[in-house]
């Protein structure tokens, strides 16, 4: 009688309680079952992501939650909608919504458990080799590492595939079929079903060796982090979303380029195209006429200005002629980003202008404004310049005035004499949330 197959699983990243990331599929139907069944005395969760994106999805939904049901493992449905413009491409854009909601479900100190396995880290060396990506890309996916206030874990990277088709047959567990895996359309699926079976054909062990290849990339990047992270805070300027840019030129070429991903990496901003450090090398190489510039992607953005990289996230732009009543008595939300508050709130009517209500509203050019300890008005476009705001802030701030149209205050940044006044005197602080540099 042939042995059950077990599957041994390497130590976790930590002791916290695991996640499993539950598709239905075969593969993350064999991590719960395996998980389930160890004695580790962890609590165990599932989560499926539903992407609203196959005609099945419902139905996936409700096979996992049988399932779950059945291991005696507590599940949760967490629905997404994936973004289709962001220019990123279907796959990628579905794993950032995946991920995210990942994140949000992980407990501090919580392990998430996903159930990528060697010939899936075959395929993305390869699929990464053919965009051109660098020792970072190459080195494919790590078995484990920090992710949102825990960790990522993925025990089966070792294992081929094989491997878990013959444990799950082997403990008769019933899993779902995508069936746009049975479609070429998408890149991972032409490699895994046109390219690596001629690959495998001619070289068997291709997968293990490619995964191999995976795990020297990864071990030449650990070597290179140190580095890195010497690098970085050289260049780095007080503000953590900002970079001294002829610091940063100063540095070799691909140590500068390993720097910039490792700068946006920390910022939390999708990951810099090649096209971006390209672009940024050329800002460096020869300052724009302008003395600004700017490379936007995914819903992020750099800009150079006055000798400094800016990273942040994009900020929509304020509609013309739009004006907003606040009275103070709670944070005002602001098109441009951020909110505006009173700590502590103001009680109705107290707010200093006439009719006890402000007027909020974006520049239009040409404000004027009497600082504190001043007798003259001075022009704002001159304050703001000499505080050294940025254009892009300038652009999205909110202005307060009162109702005769005296200006009051840009953000938090600058205050006029009366407002100073009253906020020192009734011992309130005005707070605008948005003025970070995105």
């Amino acid at each position: 009688m042939s042995r059950v197959p077990t599957l041994a699983l390497p130590p976790p990243p930590a002791q916290g309680p695991w996640l499993v990331g539950y598709s239905g599929g075969l593969d993350s139907t064999v991590l719960l079952h395996r998980l389930a069944r160890e004695d580790s005395g962890r609590t165990l969760r599932a989560i499926h992501v539903h992407h609203g994106l196959q005609a099945g999805a419902d139905h996936w939904a409700a096979h996992c939650e049988r399932t779950c049901r059945a291991l005696g493992v507590a599940f949760q449905v967490v629905r997404i909608e994936v973004a289709r413009g962001s220019g990123e491409g279907l796959e990628a854009a579905a794993r950032r919504g995946r991920m995210a909601a990942f994140a949000q479900a992980l407990e501090d100190g919580g392990v998430l458990a996903l159930a990528h396995h060697r010939d899936d880290q075959a395929e993305t060396l390869l699929l990464r080799a053919l965009r051109a990506s660098g020792s970072d890309g190459l080195g494919a996916m790590r078995p484990s590492r920090r992710f949102a206030r825990g960790w990522l874990w993925r025990p089966f990277l070792a294992l081929p595939r094989q491997a878990l088709l013959d444990y799950a047959r082997a403990h008769g567990l019933e899993w779902i079929e995508d069936p746009s895996n049975a479609s070429d359309a998408h890149d991972r699926n032409y490699l895994r079903r046109r390219v690596m079976p001629l690959l495998q054909a001619r070289w068997p062990q291709a997968a293990a060796a490619l995964a191999r290849a995976a795990q020297l990339q990864r071990e030449a990047v650990d070597l290179l982090e140190a580095g890195d992270r010497e690098a970085l805070a050289l260049v780095r300027g007080a503000d953590p979303a900002c970079l001294h840019a002829d610091r940063l030129a100063a540095l070799p070429p691909a140590r500068r380029a390993r720097v910039l991903r490792r700068w946006i990496d920390a910022l939390g901003l999708p990951p810099l195209p090649a096209r971006g450090v390209a672009g940024i090398d050329a800002w460096l190489r020869q300052a724009p006429a302008t003395g600004t510039a700017a490379f936007a992607w995914h819903g992020a953005v750099v800009r150079l200005w006055r000798g400094l990289l800016w990273a942040g996230t994009g900020s929509p732009a304020v509609p013309d002629g739009l004006r907003l009543a606040w009275d103070g008595t709670g944070p005002l939300a602001w098109p441009g980003g951020g909110c505006l508050a009173l700590a502590p709130a103001a009680a109705p009517g107290e707010i200093p202008a006439p009719g006890g209500l402000l007027q909020v509203h974006p520049r239009r050019g040409g404000e004027r404004i009497v600082l504190p300890g001043r007798r003259h008005s001075h022009a704002l476009k001159h304050v703001l310049q000499e505080l050294g705001i940025p254009p892009w802030v300038r652009a999205r701030m909110p202005l307060l005035s009162d109702a005769t149209g005296t200006l009051l205050a840009a953000g938090d940044l600058v205050l006029s004499a009366s407002l100073d006044r009253w906020l020192r005197t009734s011992g309130r602080r005005l707070r605008w949330s948005g003025a970070g540099i995105g």
